[in-house]
């Protein structure tokens, strides 16, 4: 009997010929532009994703990554809620519908989803690509605007990924806002830039003044104790890439790492880690660093050494983003 295919495999099975029939050239031309895009710190007031040969070298060029980091974020918040399970999800300016994969790759399972978009060449590649994952099978992808005139419909899951960078302030407020009236979660995620992390804040706050309370990756929902301008959270996901991955990237090697933000919060009763790691542990002989964020909006850093048996071996074992310490084996 053969085993079942993983969503992140399937997404690549569906990615693996997206580019045929475009040119190598004009491929790297869409690339760069959509490079300057979304590193910008300018909203483009306009969808960034114009035409079918932009959406291609997109979904090339960031759909695995986007992928990886909001499934690290969805599993965060699965942690947070065991035995939970959305009921339905809306994924707001989802463009070619990375976070729905990411969805049914953390829960099992059909459900209705929407997907959101102000970019119709965007929805056609996304409802294509998902005619690979039985769990998109009904997904409905509508044109939207993506900004204050946005309506989303009573769902349990809102998912607003990458897409904040790309609004105005008054518009992301209205967004989230929105997501924050119609859902009982809501997961924001941004890059793991100053910029980024400022937007996932900004959402954080709107979240919390809406009645959510934060589940991952904060272990409170107070204040954040990082100081803006000093210093930023963000989360690293590893990304495998395939050949076409490789070729549109430009890279050579088999791996790459994507730095993100996020904030994912909810309506009902939240198990938040008792701390977050919150940079790269540090392995030194007979001792592991851990910087970590407390319960007390405390960021501090604590040291364990072979003396304290399993909870060194685990601090060996321990990543950035996850909980610690870690939850007891039953």
């Amino acid at each position: 009997m053969n085993a079942p295919v993983s969503p992140a495999d399937s997404l690549r099975a569906a990615l693996s010929g997206l580019l045929d029939g475009l040119a190598p050239k004009q491929a790297g031309q869409a690339v760069d532009r959509l490079i300057a895009s979304y590193r910008g710190r300018t909203p483009t007031g306009a969808p960034v994703l114009r035409d079918r040969a932009d959406v291609a070298a997109y979904a090339a060029y960031r759909m695995p990554a986007t992928f990886e980091a909001v499934c690290a974020a969805l599993d965060a918040f699965a942690a947070a809620v065991p035995g939970w399970a959305p009921a339905g999800h809306v994924d707001i300016g989802g463009g070619t519908g990375a976070a729905t994969w990411a969805v049914s790759a953390t829960w099992e399972g059909r459900r209705p989803v929407t997907v959101l978009d102000w970019a119709e060449p965007a929805l056609a590649l996304g409802r294509e690509i998902a005619a690979a994952n039985p769990a998109l099978k009904d997904a409905e992808w509508r044109r939207s605007r993506i900004g204050s005139a946005l309506t989303v419909e009573s769902t349990d899951l809102v998912t607003i990924s990458y897409v904040l960078g790309e609004l105005t302030e008054a518009d992301r407020a209205s967004v989230v806002e929105t997501a924050a009236a119609a859902a009982r979660a809501v997961v924001v995620v941004e890059p793991g830039t100053p910029e980024g992390y400022a937007r996932v804040i900004e959402a954080r706050d709107h979240l919390i003044g809406a009645g959510f309370r934060v589940a991952a990756p904060c272990p409170h929902s107070a204040a954040c104790p990082i100081v803006p301008g000093e210093d930023w959270c963000h989360f690293s996901a590893r990304v495998s890439r395939s050949s076409l991955h490789r070729q549109v990237k430009g890279g050579s090697l088999a791996y790459e790492d994507e730095k993100f933000s996020y904030v994912a919060a909810a309506r009902f009763p939240v198990a938040p880690a008792p701390s977050r790691v919150v940079r790269r542990p540090q392995i030194r002989k007979g001792q592991v660093l851990l910087d970590l964020c407390g319960p007390d909006r405390s960021l501090h850093r604590e040291t364990v050494t072979k003396r304290h048996g399993p909870h060194y071996r685990a601090a060996r074992d321990t990543d950035w983003g996850e909980p610690w310490p870690p939850a007891p084996a039953h």
